[in-house]
């Protein structure tokens, strides 16, 4: 699931690649291709957990306009949905937080966007986790990734991760995170002011 999807033919076919993979009943499947793919029992489980809940959204329900550009995020379908000024559509699966104490909702907009950013824990963090490090320079081994979407709410971020296991789980620490691949696409495509909701 590394890739994104930038129109709704790509969504079509992600749709119905995924309902071949988890079991989907035959009529959510594409029919116009035939082709089958067997996979491992355990792969089939995986695939399925983790693609039980991602879909599509339009994004009238959650937003007056697309001025800027607009982020919503899904918390339990742990997936992030952006739709540039035009309309344009892109989906990518997303860590979220690890329980509903570290989990925040409702509006915010990116206020600052950094490439190679540094990382400190928040005082909570550190009181949980006294070994952590005070601060970690960019680079491999820099929880944030390469970059790096600051929002207004003071310690929260759309970010990239080095560690790809995080990716369509509840792990993260109050932040949002994708592959790095993903966040640099859409730290491109967004600027500060671009509005953002989490739902």
């Amino acid at each position: 699931m590394s890739r994104f999807f930038e129109n709704s033919l790509s969504r079509r076919r992600f749709l119905a690649s995924s309902a071949a993979l988890i079991g989907f009943p035959a009529a959510a499947q594409d029919t116009s291709d035939s082709s089958t793919i067997e996979m491992e029992p355990a792969i089939t489980q995986k695939v399925r957990r983790n693609t039980s809940a991602f879909r599509t959204l339009d994004w009238q329900p959650y937003f007056s306009n697309l001025n800027r550009g607009a982020i919503l995020v899904d918390i339990d379908s742990r997936a992030l949905h952006f739709w540039d000024e035009s309309g344009q559509y892109f989906l990518y699966p997303s860590s979220v937080p690890m329980s509903e104490e570290l989990t925040r909702r409702g509006r915010t907009k990116v206020v600052r966007k950094v490439v190679g950013p540094d990382w400190r824990p928040t005082p909570s963090m550190l009181e949980r986790n006294p070994d952590w490090p005070a601060y970690v320079g960019p680079g491999p081994d820099n929880p944030l990734g390469t970059h790096a979407l600051y929002l207004s709410w003071t310690y929260y971020r759309i970010h990239g991760t080095h560690d790809t296991r995080k990716i369509g789980r509840r792990s993260s620490n109050g932040c949002i995170g994708l592959y790095n691949e993903h966040i640099s696409q859409l730290f491109e495509m967004t600027e500060v002011g671009t509005q953002v909701l989490l739902i």
